[in-house]
């Protein structure tokens, strides 16, 4: 099967029914998409399928039909997405393990609306759970990372 990450295209010979996060992590070497907790419930797995947001545990490889992209894909240290910048910015990170799904979800959120509400980050991000509890900062971040974008 083929696959494109991160805009490259790779020929995977995987079963189709394997969790599109293992085929990242364990195929790929991609482990920026964390394990959290294999059942679609704490969102560390977030990566985008074509732009949406999507929990990669919950997609079977051979259901994926459209470009994926990770954390690793989103930006690099030398030219951060503007999400990446404004949680480096805001200090969200604690412990730091579901910060790539909460980035992932928040850019996802911000490609489609540029200026979201409160509850519109609340709502976007209500499937990423942070057990260090840095949910201020995170929206905190995400507002900051909006400003940024509409800035330009």
């Amino acid at each position: 099967m083929k696959l494109t990450v991160n805009g490259t295209e790779h020929d995977l010979d995987v079963d189709p029914e394997m969790p599109l996060l293992w085929v990242l992590r364990d195929i790929l070497g991609l482990t920026g998409t964390k394990y959290g907790c294999g059942i679609g419930q704490c969102g560390a797995c977030t990566v985008h399928l074509g732009g949406r947001a999507v929990q990669s545990c919950q997609v079977a490889a051979g259901d994926v039909d459209a470009p994926v992209t990770t954390i690793e894909g989103l930006g690099t240290p030398a030219a951060p997405h503007p999400v990446q910048a404004a949680w480096i910015e805001t200090q969200v990170a604690q412990c730091g393990y579901c910060q790539s799904g909460q980035i992932m979800a928040a850019a996802a959120l911000l490609a489609e609306v540029p200026a979201p509400s409160q509850n519109q980050i609340d709502d976007a991000l209500a499937g990423n759970l942070c057990r260090c509890g840095t949910y201020p900062r995170i929206r905190a971040a995400v507002r900051l990372a909006a400003d940024k974008l509409r800035e330009g």
